[in-house]
């Protein structure tokens, strides 16, 4: 019983790093887009 109780604790951990690694790759884009668009109107200003 104590196995099955790690081995659902290390599953959660493991969806839960999952979910983190996409939320920080997603806000990666985020940044990665808007310092494109930011850089495009700097293009057009000049």
């Amino acid at each position: 019983s104590m196995s099955t109780i790690r081995d659902a604790d290390f599953a959660a951990e493991a969806a839960d790093l999952a979910k983190n690694q996409i939320l920080v790759q997603s806000g990666t884009s985020m940044l990665a887009q808007a310092n494109g668009l930011s850089q495009n109107v700097l293009a057009l200003i000049r």
